[in-house]
């Protein structure tokens, strides 16, 4: 019945994605809201159809995915509300689509999901927004432009403004307060990947690095996401290396967010502590338009192998929203009306559609760039 059903759509960032979809979808695209309060839906505004879903009723997921090509969801923490639309999707063989930073999530729904997936034909996409889009395409673009069927090597160097939204930090106080659960689902999830026939690829994070600026490792999904997408497509090469980093200019402005990380990431182990910072921001609450509007990002790329250094550049606007509701909606877009690569179960941005929504991405605003090519 529809091309494209937005689950979550009356939260912070589900808002934004839905504001987007009214504005880019053209008549022929059929879009729905779905969420779990009709009143909220309908305040949005828009024309568009209202389903009505909760996370905690498999039943009504269930039903929104017989209904959809593509399922996008914006409803996390993923950990806790995520698990049944992705058994939904993978049932009915719809394409799902999520923003998740969780890689606990990911590994847990690769385990339980993939082998279904694949079977029904369903494309199950995490990471589909500022993580792990940037990265991810950024990288495919940067190897389309190096050497095939040798070593490569790619770094990222990200400088960004933002502000975190209510629903983006409790996630991230939900990813810090399950270390070992992380672990864990890192284990099960590599006892069932298949193993790399005569390749090798590894996205483990670096150490801190001067490069004219300071580069601290960044403790994000981005280089998972980037490693699988490496693992599954054979363009990255028979050994392939993914670094990435934050750039900062000055070593005691390094040390302090590496220093707060710390903290955070401590806080958060104690039950007392994370309920406290909990109340800090909550779902829902968000930066206003006037702040997003100054924030930005840059992710630059370096790309070597076989004597050829490429640098790129991925560059946009606010990157925690605005361009998170817009890289979500173009991959619904995308899988619902592109010619994508055949293949099915779990992927990533740049293995589920790569070329395709880096030139839908490039169309909406958001720059991929060649900034030099050298061979030695």
């Amino acid at each position: 019945m529809y091309d494209i059903v937005l689950f979550g759509a009356s939260g912070f960032t589900g808002a934004l994605t839905a504001a987007y979809l009214a504005e880019v979808a053209g008549p022929e695209v059929r879009w729905a809201l779905a969420g779990r309060d009709r009143a909220k839906l309908e305040r949005l505004g828009l024309d568009a159809p209202i389903l009505i879903a909760d996370a905690g009723d498999p039943a009504s997921l269930a039903a929104i995915a017989r209904q959809a090509r593509v399922v996008a969801t914006t409803v996390g923490p993923y950990i806790r509300y995520g698990e049944p639309l992705v058994a939904a999707c993978a049932e009915a063989g719809t394409h799902y689509l999520d923003l998740t930073g969780e890689s606990e999530f990911v590994d847990r729904m690769y385990v339980r999901y993939h082998d279904r997936a694949v079977a029904s034909g369903a494309k199950l996409v995490h990471a589909c927004g500022f993580d792990s889009i940037p990265p991810d395409l950024g990288v495919l673009y940067t190897v389309s432009q190096l050497p095939e069927d040798v070593p490569l090597r790619v770094s990222g160097y990200l400088r960004t403004r933002l502000q975190p939204s209510g629903g983006t930090f409790q996630s991230a106080l939900s990813i810090m307060s399950r270390p070992r659960q992380m672990l864990e689902a890192g284990t099960q999830r590599r006892s069932a990947e298949p193993a790399l026939a005569g390749r090798r690829v590894s996205s483990l994070p670096g150490g801190l690095r001067y490069v004219g600026g300071w580069a601290l490792p960044m403790p994000t999904i981005d280089p998972q996401i980037v490693g699988y997408s490496a693992r599954l497509l054979d363009r990255y090469g028979p050994d392939f290396t993914y670094r990435q980093y934050f750039a900062i200019r000055r070593l005691p402005q390094a040390l302090a967010l590496a220093t707060g990380a710390a903290a955070l990431a401590g806080a958060a182990q104690i039950p007392p502590a994370r309920r406290f910072l909990s109340t800090r921001l909550q779902p829902g609450d968000g930066p206003s338009p006037e702040q997003r509007a100054r924030n930005w990002f840059n992710l630059t790329l370096i790309g070597e192998g076989a004597g050829r250094r490429v640098r790129t550049q991925v560059t946009g606007g606010d990157p925690g929203y605005d361009e998170t509701a817009k890289m979500l909606a173009q991959a619904a877009l995308c899988l619902a009306f592109d010619d994508v690569p055949d293949r099915s179960g779990q992927l990533t941005p740049a293995s589920a559609m790569g070329h395709p929504l880096i030139t839908r991405l490039t169309q909406s605003g958001i720059t991929f760039s060649t900034k030099e090519v050298i061979d030695h």
